[in-house]
């Protein structure tokens, strides 16, 4: 259970420091600057503000998370979302010429590596729990 909360914790930590991030890279830059990207429609609804949204613009929504209340099943879904989450930080290394965003991005990075991790080792001891009758069946 600590390792679930501790890794939840440092998940929203990595959403408030992205937010941060495009706050930062986006003050001071108005309507038209928006527009001249192809986002008006989004300064329209939100101006400067973090509004969680996938690159295409897709609202977050939990619709993206599974979940099945098996822990073997909950956990490999878990360290798929982890990949993905290292995945789009590469992407974003790829197109990215900032220094200073790139060494936040690797650290993000870094620790959706480590979780991948934490959640294979619990992923081990769940799997070791299983009775053989079961895990034979």
């Amino acid at each position: 259970m600590a390792l679930l909360t501790d890794i939840g914790v440092e998940e929203l930590g990595h959403l408030e420091m992205v937010g941060c991030i495009v706050t930062q890279l986006t003050k001071g830059e108005g309507a038209k600057s928006f527009d001249k990207w192809g986002r008006g429609d989004y300064y329209v609804d939100h101006a400067n503000a973090v509004y969680p949204a996938s690159a295409a613009g897709s609202p977050w929504t939990a619709a993206g998370i599974q979940s099945k209340g098996d822990p073997i099943a909950d956990l490999m879904e878990n360290m798929a979302a982890e990949q993905k989450a290292r995945a789009t930080y590469d992407n974003i290394l790829r197109l990215s010429d900032d220094p200073d965003v790139n060494k936040i991005i690797k650290f993000l990075r870094a620790r959706e590596v480590v979780h991948f991790q934490r959640f294979g080792e619990l992923l081990n001891y769940y799997q070791e729990m299983i009775p053989p009758q079961v895990a034979n069946a």
